[in-house]
């Protein structure tokens, strides 16, 4: 299997790998702002009948997007690999991401008609994914293999420095306190923002799309992408070529386990994002301004997380890494789970303590820390397991195997908070929203067991 070459300098240079790193630090914010810690927090508790209705309704959105980039992703990589270049990919799947988060702005406080939003959310989910996917198309091309690891821990760490950055532009000057109008350090919203139909938290939407547009521009000038390759049909070349990998995909056990595998624990970790704030806020009451100082801390780890993971990855292997980090991702879920405003670790506290709060953000720590280091190195390892020629197609079998249960995965905790908050159980809503995030666990625990049948060609020696 070819990778990047061993020898000579880097593709497009200093300049080329700057310009793609600053993608990750362009896109991060749509995570961070929209995902996890602004938008859709704001969405459960303000727009939604109810936070457990919109556990639900959010699960079904991110769901629909991540069905349409499952269904879609393998056709269109080996359609990339056959044509040559990535960037028109990216330019296009950008467009549609950067509308879908600008639309965000128009969700207000308990709007009845919520349609509109779960089509603008799973279209934000579909474009900016998708966009990434042609994006790590082209990481091999950069750089030889042993610096592989560096460079993906090292670009994930710069998207969460990105992350933290707009963060703490959106919690410090935009979003405020319904209750007291003031932001997180007691100012008044800028530009004019009214707390009190939540524009603050609205404008996450809008200002992700401007983010991206600004700093995803480097790597269109810069970075080099894929000469335009000469192929009659590129279409149908492509989709030979995808068909003869399906065919072959079973008995490429090493390939095929980790794809399998990375299916069920990066589902596992979108899930646990994308419904972090949202527990939070349904199960311990928490506001914007405590959801978002829990993000300020989850994406500092998240930059620290990513980069020492790069540099484990160029030492031990992609692998170890992995493996340690959904070990740590457990106990987090384990932490999440036993954690309500009157337990710990499923043991009662008295009325009033602050150690549920303290647990949670402890356990914020460790997701943002082992969820970067585990991107960083399915990345690397991804590589290890296809063909240099074959890598966008690769992408987009990486893509379908986290999609194809990344619908699964919210829609299964959006199934399982509906169920528990049925006639059939007494359960609170609390309680409900508690036992609705479950399913996260056993997908880590899914991913776990197929992880000794994957290979990795990183050894330590090559870290030199």
């Amino acid at each position: 299997m070819e990778t990047a070459p061993e020898s000579g300098r880097a593709a497009g240079g200093r300049p080329g790998i700057w310009g793609w790193m600053l993608f990750d630090w362009a896109q991060q914010p749509f995570h961070t702002l929209v995902i996890t810690f602004v938008f859709a927090p704001y969405f459960a508790a303000a727009v939604a009948p109810d936070p457990a209705r919109g556990q639900e309704l959010w699960g079904l959105a991110t769901g629909i997007g991540g069905l349409m980039i499952a269904l879609s992703s393998p056709v269109l990589g080996a359609i990339a690999d056959a044509s040559g270049p990535r960037k028109p990919w990216i330019f296009a799947f950008s467009v549609i991401g950067v509308l879908a988060c600008s639309a965000l702005w128009f969700v207000t406080p308990g709007m009845e008609n919520l349609a509109p939003v779960l089509i603008a959310v799973a279209l934000a989910v579909f474009g900016m994914e998708f966009a990434a996917v042609f994006n790590n198309a082209m990481m091999p091309d950069l750089v030889p293999r042993s610096e592989l690891g560096r460079l993906s821990g090292s670009a994930w760490g710069l998207g969460y420095v990105g992350g933290l950055v707009s963060l703490v532009l959106v919690l410090g000057f935009m979003a405020a306190s319904p209750e007291t109008g003031k932001t997180l350090v007691g100012l008044d919203p800028i530009l004019g923002l009214d707390s009190t139909v939540r524009e603050g938290d609205r404008a996450a939407g809008p200002l992700t799309a401007l983010w991206y547009v600004l700093f995803v521009l480097p790597m269109f000038l810069f970075t080099p992408d894929q000469p335009r390759r000469r192929v009659a049909n590129a279409v149908r070349h492509g989709l030979h070529q995808l068909g003869a990998t399906l065919r072959r995909l079973p008995s490429q056990r090493s390939y095929f386990s980790f794809l399998v595998s990375s299916m069920f624990y990066r589902d596992a970790l979108n899930a646990l994002y994308a419904f972090g704030g949202i527990y939070a806020a349904g199960v311990l009451g928490w506001t914007i301004i405590e959801i978002g100082s829990f993000g300020i801390l989850a994406n500092v780890t998240g930059a620290l997380g990513a980069w020492l993971g790069g540099r484990l990855d160029q030492a031990f292997g992609p692998k170890a890494v992995v493996n340690v980090s959904i070990l740590v991702l457990c106990l987090c879920c384990l932490m999440v789970i036993s954690t309500t405003r009157t337990e710990v670790f499923f043991l009662p506290v008295v009325a009033g303590s602050s150690m549920p709060d303290t647990l949670f953000f402890m356990a914020g720590a460790l997701i943002g820390a082992a969820g970067g280091s585990i991107q960083a190195a399915s990345r690397t390892l991804l590589v290890d397991q296809a063909p240099r020629m074959q890598v966008a197609e690769a992408f987009g079998l990486y893509a379908l195997s986290g999609k194809a249960t990344t619908f699964i995965g919210p829609l299964a905790v959006a199934a399982a908070t509906g169920w528990f908050s049925g006639a059939a159980f007494s359960f609170s809503p609390e309680d409900a929203q508690r036992l609705g995030v479950s399913p996260i666990l056993a997908l880590f625990l899914l991913g776990l067991v197929l992880l000794p049948m994957v290979k990795s060609r990183a050894e330590p020696a090559e870290a030199n």
